[in-house]
């Protein structure tokens, strides 16, 4: 079992504010307000999203747009604790901390009890003003809400899904935003995530979950509103493994439609409640660039050791590389829209 330590008691000084969230989005607000050198522009487009380096990240990446992600814990007193570790663990990486963290208050991720439609609109209000999908990392009862969140999104609820904006915590009575890429107005739902991955869902923890007994049945079923999605499971995991993860049909997760759905399957050595316990893998070179070279696989294996800890090592390599690739694709997409813009004005 993996102790999440050094983070204590939640203590938030955090005041971030995003320099265009203030200003009305209008057709081509954000693709205007995009000011890259051409340079830059050129080394993000040649980019190969199957390969970013830590080199990648940390000169190229990192120096231009960058998706919002939004996490969200399990639904245990100090769980949380685990997310926060992994959030600090992809800081380390090199992904921007503004990009993680919670403008409003500084949090690293928000709870499972929160309404999926107050999610799937706030999802709405950062791709709006900051003109990326938004990715979406679920531990535990929080993978259970990421999961409600793609169908909220796919209007499986509600025909309509508010504008909610996550620096008043209130809705806009709105139910459509500007895309930033085309300038058009579109509804909430149909709105892609980019990129979702979840770990821990099922099991008994969902038939415990009452307020989420609507999604019986739709757990391991994906929906269009995400372009790539990976469920992650554990070999006999009491809590959430359907059939405590032995077979392995009933803990795939499988797609309705175009969703690029991966499965991963962990090992029983991984621990269910703290999984995203990760930020201790950051602090070593080693460790590093194990995970900078991971390629993906259903069934991944660590076949080497290292002088310091390695555990959760397969989860958070996985996660890191999806995270890297939907960064590069989104960037580039951006970044091709504000040309095509160029050539229209």
């Amino acid at each position: 079992m993996v102790i999440v330590s050094g983070i204590g008691c939640a203590s938030y000084t955090y005041h971030y504010r995003g320099a265009n969230y203030d200003r009305t989005v209008e057709k081509w607000t954000v693709l205007q307000g995009l000011q890259l050198d051409p340079l830059l522009e050129d080394t993000i487009l040649a980019l190969d999203p199957e390969q970013i380096t830590e080199k990648d990240v940390k000169e190229v990446l990192s120096r231009g747009p960058t998706p919002r992600i939004i996490n969200l814990h399990g639904g245990v007193p100090l769980v949380y604790q685990a997310m926060e570790s992994y959030s600090k663990f992809l800081i380390a990486m090199g992904y921007p901390e503004a990009k993680i963290r919670n403008p409003r208050d500084g949090t690293y991720s928000y709870s499972p009890f929160k309404s999926s439609a107050e999610i799937a609109g706030i999802i709405a209000w950062y791709y709006e003003k900051e003109g990326m999908p938004v990715m979406l990392v679920g531990h535990s009862a929080g993978g259970m809400i990421t999961v409600r969140v793609l169908h909220e999104l796919a209007g499986a609820f509600a025909d309509k899904v508010a504008v909610w904006n996550p620096l008043t915590e209130e809705a806009e009575g709105r139910h459509s935003i500007i895309d930033p890429l085309t300038g058009v107005e579109r509804p909430v739902v149909g709105l892609r995530v980019g990129y979702a991955t979840v770990v821990g869902v099922g099991g008994l923890a969902s038939l415990v979950s009452f307020h989420q007994w609507s999604m019986l049945g739709r757990f391991r079923t994906i929906p269009n509103t995400v372009e790539h999605f990976t469920g992650s499971y554990i070999v006999l995991d009491l809590i959430a493994g359907d059939f405590f993860g032995l077979v392995e049909s009933p803990n795939k997760y499988r797609a309705t439609g175009t969703a690029k759905v991966r499965n991963v399957k962990l090992p029983p050595s991984y621990f269910h409640a703290t999984v995203p316990a990760t930020a201790h893998l950051a602090e070593h070179k080693p460790v590093r660039d194990w995970i900078n070279r991971y390629v993906p696989m259903e069934e991944p294996e660590l076949a080497v050791s290292f002088e310091t800890s390695s555990i959760n090592i397969l989860w958070a390599a996985d996660v890191w590389h999806s995270v890297k690739k939907q960064w590069c694709l989104e960037a580039q997409r951006l970044i091709r829209a504000k040309r095509n813009m160029k050539r229209e004005l």
